[in-house]
């Protein structure tokens, strides 16, 4: 599969108090197109080109950030400059082969510490790749799964490598088993990474011998004390 990419990286600002990286991505292939705006790599509006409106993907414990109107129509005409530009660089560049870079073996996690019956996250992190996109899939039980999945936009890295994170809404079941596969046009074999819901329950035993143990020994100071109390009375 031949794909054409073109990404532009845009610093915005840097804080002087901490190193902290305000960033613009805006990229553009034959059929699909992204433009995101990031803070330390975390996504804080983006383009959904299928919706024609922009998205803002913030965490609810954080101060919300509010992008101004117009900027998804903005986005919309970065994609007309990014398409022309690409055609423009394809007619140049048809004599350089490109070299592709397959990405790492994923590393799949869930956000918050599983419980039973709770909803949580599981998140499938690649990186390493080039070019962009990786396509991800998802598994519950060998069943293939597209409810509650997403996808992020691809993120560069320093060494222009890119990275990527696919997440899965789920709601933990005991013994129930997800898989998370990689494609990449660099790959000759998808990558697959499983992650199974075990839960273990808290034992009960050695409380239960602790409480036993520690009964045990208050009686057997109770008892010495008493007769302690009685060998001084006869003497």
């Amino acid at each position: 599969m031949n794909m054409n990419v073109l990404v532009l990286c845009f610093v915005l600002s840097v804080s002087a108090e901490g190193l902290h990286v305000d960033l613009h991505v805006s990229g553009c292939s034959d059929h699909e197109g992204e433009d995101v705006y990031n803070l330390d790599g975390e996504e804080l509006w983006f383009a959904d080109f299928i919706k024609k409106e922009g998205v803002e993907p913030q965490p609810p414990f954080i101060d919300h950030i509010t992008y101004r109107d117009g900027t998804y129509q903005r986005a919309e005409a970065n994609q007309h400059v990014c398409k022309t530009n690409l055609d423009v660089i394809r007619t140049a560049m048809k004599d350089f082969k490109i070299e592709h870079e397959p990405p790492s073996s994923p590393m799949i996690y869930t956000r918050d510490a599983v419980e039973l019956g709770g909803e949580n996250t599981l998140i499938c992190h690649v990186t390493g790749f080039y070019p962009a996109p990786v396509h991800v899939y998802w598994t519950k039980n060998g069943v293939d799964v597209t409810e509650g999945t997403s996808l992020n936009v691809p993120y560069p890295n320093t060494d222009g490598s890119f990275r990527q994170t696919a997440r899965l809404k789920f709601i933990a079941q005991q013994g129930d088993v997800y898989s998370c596969t990689v494609s990449h046009l660099a790959l000759d074999q998808s990558l697959t990474k499983i992650w199974d819901v075990d839960v273990q329950q808290p034992s009960v035993g050695p409380a239960v011998f602790c409480g036993v143990g520690l009964s045990v020994g208050l009686l057997g100071v109770a008892a010495g004390t008493f007769f302690l109390i009685k060998g001084n009375e006869c003497s």
